[in-house]
């Protein structure tokens, strides 16, 4: 089956992650992306390390599948005039620069709709594009609130993964694809504008809605839940035990796993109740998990069907992991990364080339795209 994006142009003009994870999310459902770098250093990102393989890092590695490689100088006369003259034919545009600095090249979303007006032009900044702030991670997830969420509140800590850069990259994937379909109606291209502030105070979900609509103060409750329990994780004798116990049936059953009766017990027979004496329940919990070793643990609970499993690390995880091999960019051996996290079909799970060399495909997008 063919890949659903197949035939779709993206002109890519992003660099570091937000914007290149959207660019390989477009790369694996088939669009023909092609990734504009500085000539010489290229992306930020190659340079980012350690650690690094055959001289460019892991971190480039893991954003940049699937895309073609061009080599333009933005603040050139020649680099501006071939980069106006693919945005020309290009379906989608994106960019993730300070907001202003396009339109200062004389390459903003004004100029290049005027001239292609089926264009489709995705920008994605720190706090959207009428607002000229600089846009990294972690000053992001700090203003949205969410590193005081996260750990057990004595500091705020971010989340281990990029989430604000990653998550931006995904809308602006949503974006794009809903501008795709809309101009297949209308004819008409469009601006599609992503904040990275707006994403991650979207995450906050129930906990924005704690605040809102209930004006109670979320706060940091390290591995449980601040409105299930139990549901986080508790001590084996030999690792972490993740339980999530999302209704009171599965609590009755959990019981019956550990061989307590504290369903039966007013401070724990309902959800609330399990809340508000949550420290009471995990009194009478820890002692329990801990006598037994995890894989037990394990083996009963699911055979009870309760949702249960082990805190792993990376390594670990990566044992269950979908891989997708492809030739290393440095010329010897291969360059492995994890599938997209859904299916379609039949179609191809992920871009069937590898990350590119800087300036790699240069002639032959010229070739097929202005030529």
């Amino acid at each position: 089956m063919a890949a659903p994006l197949e035939g779709l142009k993206v002109l890519d003009l992003t660099r570091v992650l937000a914007g290149p994870y959207a660019t390989m999310t477009l790369a694996d459902l088939g669009a023909d992306v092609v990734k504009v770098e500085r000539p010489e250093t290229g992306d930020d990102t190659r340079l980012f390390g350690p650690p690094f393989t055959q001289d460019v890092s892991t971190y480039f590695l893991s954003i940049n599948r699937g895309k073609r490689s061009i080599a333009l100088d933005l603040k050139s006369d020649d680099g501006k005039a071939t980069v106006l003259a693919l945005a020309d034919r290009a379906d989608v545009v994106i960019e993730n620069f300070r907001p202003g600095v396009m339109d200062r090249l004389g390459l903003g979303a004004d100029t290049l709709r005027a001239r292609n007006p089926r264009l489709i032009y995705c920008c994605i900044s720190a706090l959207g594009r009428d607002k000229p702030a600089a846009g990294y991670d972690v000053m992001v997830q700090g203003l949205s609130g969410i590193p005081t969420l996260t750990g057990d509140g004595s500091v705020p800590w971010k989340c281990g993964a990029s989430i604000a850069d990653l998550v931006s990259g995904m809308n602006a994937v949503q974006g794009i694809l809903a501008a795709v379909v809309r101009r297949e109606r209308t004819g008409q291209g469009a601006l599609v504008d992503v904040s990275m502030l707006d994403g991650q105070l979207a995450l906050l979900t129930y906990h924005a809605s704690a605040w809102l609509n209930a004006q109670v103060v979320p706060q940091a409750w390290g591995n449980q839940h601040a409105s299930i329990h139990p549901y986080g994780a508790y001590p084996t004798a030999t690792g972490w035990l993740i339980v999530a116990i999302g209704n009171d049936t599965l609590f009755e059953k959990l019981c019956g796993v550990l061989g307590r009766d504290w369903h039966t017990d007013a401070r724990f027979a309902h959800n609330r109740d399990r809340v508000t004496h949550r420290q009471a329940l995990d009194a009478l919990l820890e002692p329990v998990t801990r006598t037994r070793p995890l894989d037990a643990w394990l083996a009963a609970l699911a055979q009870a069907g309760i949702p249960s499993g082990p805190m792993e690390t990376v390594p670990q995880a990566l044992e269950r992991a979908t891989l997708l091999e492809h030739p290393h960019p440095g010329g010897q051996g291969t360059v492995r990364s994890c599938v997209p996290g859904f299916r379609l079909d039949d179609a191809p799970r992920g871009a069937a080339d590898g990350p590119p060399r800087i300036g790699e495909h240069g002639p032959a997008i010229l070739a097929e795209w202005i030529d």
